[in-house]
C-alpha cells in the first residue's frame, strides 16, 4: 500500500470524492475448476484483496464497493474483515448479477451520494500500480467524461475472417496500424453522471465501460498504463503475477 504521508494532488476541500466499485462476481473460468476468480489465492492472499488494497492505496479513493457473486456477499465481506485494509477508506459489498454489466450497475446503485469520480477496477488485475490509479483520477478531474489506462502494443495485430470451427485456419483480412491501437487495462474512471446514464441508456453488449460511454457520443481519453496491471485470466498469469509480488516484497516491502 502507498504511504499515507507522500504529497496527493487530491488533497484539500475541493477535490471530488471518489469511489471505485469492483466487479468481482465471475467465475473465471479459464482459470479453472474451483472458487471463483477473484477468491484465488496470489502470495496467500484472495487477489480481490489485493485488487482492493489497490483501490484503497490512493488518497483519493474514499469508498471501495465490491460486487460480489450473488450467493455470495457474506463470505466477500467475511473475507475484508479479516484482512488488514486502510482505515481512511470505508468498503461496502453487494450482491452482483448474471453479467458484468448488471454487476456494475448493482455497485454503482449502492453508491452514497456525494462521490462524483467512480473507477471500474477489475478484480483479476491486482496489482496495478497506485501511480496508474492516481493518474486516471486526475485525468476525470480535469475533465474527461471518461478514462482508460492503456498501453501500446508489442505484437503485430491481424483482422481475420473467423473460423467457422475452432482450431481451423483463419484468413488475415488486414493489418491495422499497430501505433493507432492501445491495449486497455483498469482502472477505468469516469464522471459519476456520465457512467449512470451510461448504464441506463446502452442496453447493447460491451466489452467495458468506457465503450458503453463511447456509444453515447462522448469522448474517452487514454493514459498511459502499466505492464504491471495485467489481466489475470489463465494459470500461466498467475505465475507471471506471484514472480511481480515476489519482487515487490524484495524490493520494497510490499
Amino acid at each position: 500500500m502507498s504511504d499515507d504521508s507522500r504529497p496527493s494532488p487530491h488533497d484539500g476541500p475541493a477535490a471530488a470524492r471518489t469511489a471505485a466499485v469492483i466487479p468481482a462476481a465471475g467465475r473465471g473460468v479459464r482459470l479453472g475448476p474451483g472458487a471463483p476468480k477473484a477468491l484465488r489465492a496470489l502470495g496467500g492472499t484472495p487477489m480481490l484483496i489485493h485488487a482492493v488494497r489497490a483501490m484503497a492505496a490512493s488518497r483519493a479513493v474514499s469508498l471501495v464497493v465490491v460486487v460480489a457473486p450473488p450467493d455470495g456477499a457474506a463470505e466477500v465481506k467475511s473475507l475484508l474483515d479479516v484482512h488488514a485494509l486502510p482505515e481512511r477508506t470505508d468498503f461496502l459489498v453487494v450482491p452482483g448479477g448474471r453479467s458484468r454489466q448488471e454487476s456494475v450497475k448493482l455497485g454503482l446503485d449502492a453508491l452514497p451520494p456525494g462521490h462524483d469520480i467512480v473507477l471500474v477496477h477489475d478484480a483479476a488485475r491486482p496489482l496495478v500500480p497506485v501511480d496508474t490509479v492516481d493518474a486516471v483520477i486526475e485525468a476525470v478531474r480535469e475533465g474527461a467524461p471518461a478514462v482508460v489506462p492503456a498501453l501500446p502494443l508489442a505484437d503485430t495485430v491481424k483482422q481475420v475472417e473467423p473460423a467457422g470451427t475452432p482450431g481451423e485456419p483463419e484468413p488475415v483480412v488486414a493489418t491495422p496500424e499497430r501505433a493507432l491501437l492501445r491495449a486497455v487495462q483498469t482502472p477505468q474512471g469516469f464522471d459519476r453522471a456520465t457512467l449512470v446514464r451510461a448504464h441506463e441508456t446502452v442496453t447493447g453488449d460491451v466489452t467495458d465501460d468506457a465503450g458503453m460511454v463511447e456509444q453515447l457520443g462522448l469522448t474517452v481519453v487514454a493514459v498511459p498504463g502499466h505492464e504491471e496491471a495485467f489481466k489475470i485470466t489463465r494459470p500461466l498469469d498467475l505465475v507471471l503475477a506471484e514472480a511481480v509480488l515476489a519482487r515487490r516484497r524484495l524490493n520494497d516491502g510490499f
